[in-house]
C-alpha cells in the first residue's frame, strides 16, 4: 500500500508547498521571473518583475509583445538574434544584457537568461522559463569607469601630443646650439672646433676605406696693416667677401672652416693631391677678382697635402702648415705642398 504524500500542514498538499518553496528561492536569487508557454502564447511574470521596473503587479499584458515593447530600441536587434539562436538550438545558452524601460520613461539595465524546458514534436519551442537581475549599478558603474579610462586615455594622448612637441622644439633648439658652436660667428663657415672634429673623422675614414684626403691650409697675406689702416669693420667685410668667393669654388661634400683670424682650411675627403691643387690654383684665381681694399689687394698663401698611411690628423695639420710656411717665405700668393 502506497503512502499518502506528507503535506506541509494540516489540509495544505505538499505539491502547494512544493511550489511556494520554488517560488521563494526564485524570488531569492533573481529580480524577476517569466514563464512563457510558446504554444498558448501567455506569459507570466512575477510581482518581483513588475517592482524591478517600477509597474503595478500584473498591470501589463501577457504576452511576449509586453517584452518587446520594454526592450531598449537600440537593444533589440541584438536581444532578438541571441533569443533567435537560442530557440533554434544554434546556441547552447540563452543570457544577454540589456536596457528595460521602467515605468518613469527611464531605462534599466538587465539581465536575462532562460532555458527551454519543453518542446513540440517538431523541435519548436513548447515552453520557456526565464529569469531577469538588475545589474544596474555594477553596468552604470562600468560605464563610468570606461568614461574616465577614456578620458585618461585622451589626456595622456593629449600630454603625448605636447610632449612630443616640446621634445621637437628642444631637439630644434639643440640643433640651432650645435650648429652655432660649430660655425664661424663672423663668416657663418665651420670653426676650428668643426674642423678639427670633421678632419679627425675624415683621416678615420680615409684609414679604414684606404681613400685619398687631401687638405688646403690658406693664410690672407699682409692682413693685419689692412686693419690697422682701414678699421677692423672694414677687413671684418673683406674676410666675408672672401669667404664668399671660397665657396664659390667648392662643391659638397668639401668643408671650409675659418682655422684662425685671417685663416682657412678646406678639407677634400675623396681628393688627391692633384685635385687640391687644381682647387687651390682656382681659389687663387677667384680672389684676383676681388676689388681691392684702399691700395692693397688681398692675395693668400696656400699649403696643400695628401694625408700619407698611417698619418693621423694632427701630423695631416702639421704638414699642411708647413707647407703654408714655404708658401710665405717664397714671396706669397702662392701654392705649396
Amino acid at each position: 500500500m502506497s503512502q499518502a504524500p506528507e503535506s506541509a500542514g494540516p489540509g495544505v498538499p505538499s505539491v502547494t508547498f512544493e511550489r511556494a518553496q520554488l517560488q521563494t528561492l526564485l524570488d531569492l536569487i533573481s529580480d524577476g521571473i517569466w514563464d512563457w508557454n510558446a504554444n498558448t502564447g501567455y506569459v507570466y511574470r512575477n510581482p518581483g518583475w513588475y517592482k524591478m521596473l517600477g509597474y503595478a503587479s500584473h498591470s501589463l499584458d501577457n504576452s511576449v509583445f509586453t517584452w518587446e515593447s520594454v526592450i531598449h530600441p537600440d537593444d533589440y536587434p541584438r536581444v532578438m538574434e541571441h533569443f533567435e539562436a537560442y530557440i533554434t538550438q544554434r546556441a547552447e545558452q540563452y543570457r544577454v544584457q540589456y536596457r528595460c524601460k521602467c515605468s518613469d520613461g527611464s531605462y534599466l539595465w538587465i539581465e536575462d537568461s532562460g532555458h527551454v524546458i519543453a518542446r513540440n514534436p517538431d523541435g519548436s519551442v513548447a515552453r520557456m522559463l526565464g529569469a531577469h537581475r538588475n545589474i544596474d549599478a555594477s553596468k552604470r558603474l562600468l560605464q563610468q569607469l570606461e568614461q574616465q579610462n577614456h578620458s585618461l586615455e585622451a589626456l595622456v594622448a593629449e600630454r603625448t601630443r605636447e610632449l612630443s612637441w616640446v621634445n621637437q622644439q628642444l631637439q630644434r633648439q639643440l640643433d640651432e646650439n650645435r650648429d652655432l658652436a660649430e660655425r664661424d660667428a663672423l663668416t657663418l663657415v665651420a670653426n676650428r672646433y668643426r674642423l678639427e672634429k670633421v678632419l679627425q673623422q675624415e683621416c678615420e675614414r680615409a684609414r679604414r676605406f684606404r681613400q685619398p684626403l687631401s687638405l688646403i691650409v690658406m693664410d690672407l697675406d699682409d692682413f693685419k696693416p689692412i686693419n690697422d689702416r682701414y678699421g677692423h669693420a672694414r677687413g671684418d667685410s673683406a674676410l666675408v667677401d672672401l669667404v664668399e668667393r671660397i665657396r664659390s669654388c667648392l662643391h659638397e661634400p668639401q668643408l671650409l672652416a675659418r682655422w684662425g683670424g685671417d685663416e682657412f682650411a678646406v678639407v677634400l675627403a675623396g681628393a688627391s693631391l692633384d685635385d687640391a691643387r687644381r682647387l687651390a690654383m682656382t681659389i687663387r684665381q677667384a680672389l684676383e677678382q676681388a676689388p681691392p681694399i684702399g691700395e692693397c689687394q688681398l692675395t693668400m698663401s696656400y699649403g696643400v697635402v695628401q694625408r700619407l698611411d698611417g698619418e693621423d690628423q694632427a701630423q695631416l695639420m702639421a704638414r699642411a702648415d708647413s707647407a703654408l710656411y714655404r708658401a710665405k717665405t717664397t714671396g706669397k700668393d702662392r701654392v705649396c705642398e
